[in-house]
């Protein structure tokens, strides 16, 4: 067995990696969508955020395995993170430098292991986001370029306190953090020719609750609101508080025609909400969904206004039938 060699700047690696203080945290759902997502894109039992500690790799996110860390010495990230591209082993078992491995020999049975450095701010190599599969197997070119735009998504998520990109009411990415996010999705999904449909949503009604009942509760129904998205639709969609009353959320492989039967389970969340919790008003939106285009769309920009638009055109219908 080949053990991994300690990177030049060890040091300073450590020291960027701590200084992120995500080690021995608890697990954080912005990380598990990530990695759910890679799950499901690549068809692959196991998908991970690994850290590269002083003596073992960490999992900040762990999807397919039951353990929250391994020794470094017997890690295939080790590995990766030495260089400056994506590791790839289609079958360990057939490899020498890990045949002999005890993550091959025993559970989980490595055979195909993909894994794409993360850097820290600062360009320290920390860790990896990871694919593992049972069966060997190899990776296409896109589906390298597609574990790549995941594993930028990663980086950002790393950085968000530096880089701002969480909204501090709800908790949800803000406009910043879904223009980084949401960029890296298309990419991805223009490689894979993959269906991606932004909705964009409006809390109707929202001036008058605050009006009404005065701005404290408005940041409730704000609250409420993204909480009710964030449980009903997908783990892996990408949502975000734009500003004011408006959101947006992103999902990666999902038609039109699809995305518009998640915003009416979702409406069934809403009016579950209404139901329990009487607070004097009623939640309510409008919303407007996009397809993605990659003529069309240039940019992440683009399609936020056209699914804008969409969301007036409905909400200037509603009105009208109102009154």
């Amino acid at each position: 067995m080949q053990a991994p060699k300690i990177p030049e700047n060890e040091d300073s690696r450590l020291s960027a990696l701590k200084s992120l203080n995500v080690l021995d945290t608890e697990p954080e759902d912005r990380f598990d969508r990530l990695t759910r997502l890679a799950k499901r894109m690549f068809d692959v039992p196991i998908a991970l955020v690994s850290l590269v500690d002083e003596n073992r790799q960490w999992f900040k996110s762990c999807i397919g395995l039951p353990v929250s860390e391994t020794p470094r010495d017997i890690s295939f990230c080790g590995h990766t993170i030495l260089g400056d591209d994506i590791f790839l082993i289609p079958d360990a078992a057939a490899d020498s430098r890990f045949e002999d491995n005890p993550l091959v020999t025993r559970d989980p049975n490595i055979r195909l292991y993909a894994g794409c450095p993360l850097k820290a701010p600062d360009g320290s190599k920390i860790g990896t986001l990871c694919t593992i599969d049972t069966k060997p197997r190899d990776f296409g070119e896109e589906d390298l370029e597609a574990l790549k735009d995941l594993a930028a998504m990663v980086e950002s998520e790393l950085a968000a306190v530096e880089l701002a990109i969480q909204d501090d009411l709800t908790g949800i990415s803000n406009r910043r953090g879904f223009l980084m996010q949401a960029e890296h999705g298309l990419q991805i999904s223009a490689r894979q020719s993959a269906p991606t449909s932004l909705i964009f949503f409006d809390l109707d009604g929202f001036k008058e609750i605050n009006d009404k009942f005065g701005h404290a509760e408005g940041d409730h129904a704000l609250k409420a609101f993204s909480k009710t998205m964030e449980s009903a639709f997908r783990d892996s969609d990408l949502i975000a508080r734009l500003g004011g009353d408006e959101f947006a959320l992103l999902q990666i492989d999902t038609s039109g025609e699809a995305s518009k039967a998640s915003v009416q389970r979702f409406q069934k969340e809403i009016d579950g909400y209404n139901l329990i919790n009487k607070r004097g008003y009623d939640l309510a939106f409008s919303y407007g969904i996009v397809e993605y285009n990659a003529d069309m769309h240039k940019s992440v920009e683009q399609l936020i206004r056209d699914g804008d638009t969409l969301m007036y055109k409905q909400k200037k219908g509603i009105n009208t039938l109102n009154g």
